[in-house]
């Protein structure tokens, strides 16, 4: 029984190949299935995300072909379109790359989080579809421990390294507790979304979402739980807000120092973190001249974002530190399966001379035999049945000089070396 990790990824494929590979969460279980009657495959899993789609699978030989051409007759692809673009990882490689990938060292994103969350669907899914195993069960919920550890012992995950993280980042650096505050977001874009959904997961209170177009607005706060408005509105609306986040391709400023000043007023002079990801700006710079205003453009955030790359890269080191160890751990457990027909066969044999040695004692007894000389024959009984066939190979692999046996049932019986 061997582990393979087939797939390709961003790394190795562009787009447009990664989309025809991608399989949608309602078509996995067929899927699965299908792979899983594969000739020479015993379990299968799939993670199938927009940078990446990997088979995991557990097969009698260790042959590739067999999944590639599964995929490329399922995808409807030729040799040459597909082959360059697919790796392969073998039995310790495959391992390494599981954990590598639930630590979010193998990311678009270095150390970004959400492909675990991925991995823990390819899981569930695989298991609802029964193309999963002892193996690859034990692969997942150890690689599931694994990123745990790398997020509780590294720093992978603390530093921002995208615009839309390090702009939500600076708002709880401001404001402690988002729980309490109001955030106006100006745009519907996707910098905009994911700055939404980092503000939603860090507990923001209340979410304004302003764009041109109400409808674009109103679509990403049904996913965002917030409240629509035109850009027309935000005069109305900006005095509610103590963070503002805009990021749109309009080529004037939306926001102006005036419509700013009128809002601090009616705040009472309370502070408001305003953050411009937009090129060319939203803001007005004369906006980051106001008192109780805190102005923030995309180069202020690149250094952020810059430093959190030099931190997760560091982070990164010592999280391939903790892989290899855990590598040559699971890879000692997958070893160790080989052993079980072994122990099984041998507890077998020695069950069998348990239930004649017994059989015999109970006779005995029934004759009226002394119990204590039965218990006696018994033991005795069971020793000479259980050493009589390890004896006569060790006097045998004396006899043909085998010292590495000799040593080996040294080693197995946990015996002392003997004086010489």
């Amino acid at each position: 029984m061997a582990l393979l990790a087939v797939g390709l990824n961003h790394k190795t494929a562009p787009v447009q190949i990664r989309e025809r590979v991608a399989f949608a969460p309602e078509q996995l279980p067929d899927t699965l299935r299908n792979l899983a009657a594969q000739a020479n495959i015993t379990e299968a899993a799939i993670l199938s995300t927009c940078n990446r789609t990997e088979m995991l699978c557990c097969v009698d030989t260790a042959d590739s072909e067999v999944i590639i051409e599964w995929l490329r007759q399922h995808r409807e692809f030729s040799v040459n379109e597909l082959n360059p673009y697919m790796y392969t990882h073998p039995e310790q490689s495959a391992v390494r790359h599981m954990l590598r990938v639930a630590s979010g060292l193998d990311s678009l994103v270095l150390g970004e989080p959400q492909i675990l969350g991925q991995l823990k669907d390819a899981y569930s899914t695989a298991k609802d579809a029964g193309t999963i195993g002892t193996q690859l069960s034990k692969l997942f919920e150890y690689t599931f421990s694994v990123a745990k550890q790398v997020r509780t012992d590294t720093a992978i995950g603390a530093s921002p390294v995208s615009v839309a993280f390090s702009a939500v980042s600076l708002s709880k650096q401001i404001f402690s507790d988002l729980s309490e505050h109001t955030a106006l977001l100006i745009g519907a874009g996707e910098t905009i979304e994911l700055a939404a959904r980092h503000l939603k997961e860090s507990g923001i209170k209340r979410l304004i979402i302003a764009n041109r177009t109400l409808a674009r607005a109103e679509a990403l706060v049904k996913e965002v739980e917030g409240y629509a408005i035109t850009l027309g509105d935000i005069p109305a609306h900006l005095a509610e807000a103590d963070i503002v986040i805009s990021s749109t391709a309009s080529q004037l400023p939306i926001l102006g120092k005036g419509a700013v000043e009128r809002a601090i007023k009616i705040r009472k002079h309370q502070p408001i973190l305003m953050v411009d990801i937009a090129v060319p700006r939203d803001i007005e710079e004369e906006v980051g001249e106001l008192d109780d205003v805190y102005l923030y453009t995309v180069d202020d955030l690149q250094e952020i974002i810059d430093e959190g790359l030099r931190s997760r890269q560091q982070a990164a080191l010592q999280a391939e530190e903790i892989i290899d160890t855990q590598v040559t751990h699971f890879m000692g457990w997958l070893r160790s399966l080989d052993a079980v027909s072994t122990i099984r066969t041998y507890r077998s044999k020695i069950d069998v001379i348990r239930e004649a040695e017994l059989e015999k004692a109970k006779r005995m007894l029934a004759q009226g035999n002394d119990p204590e000389k039965v218990l006696t024959q018994l033991a005795r009984g069971l020793t000479n049945k259980i050493v009589h066939t390890p004896s006569v190979r060790m006097k045998q692999a004396g006899f043909d000089g085998r010292a590495d046996l000799l040593d080996a049932a040294r080693e197995l019986l946990d015996l002392d070396t003997p004086d010489n």
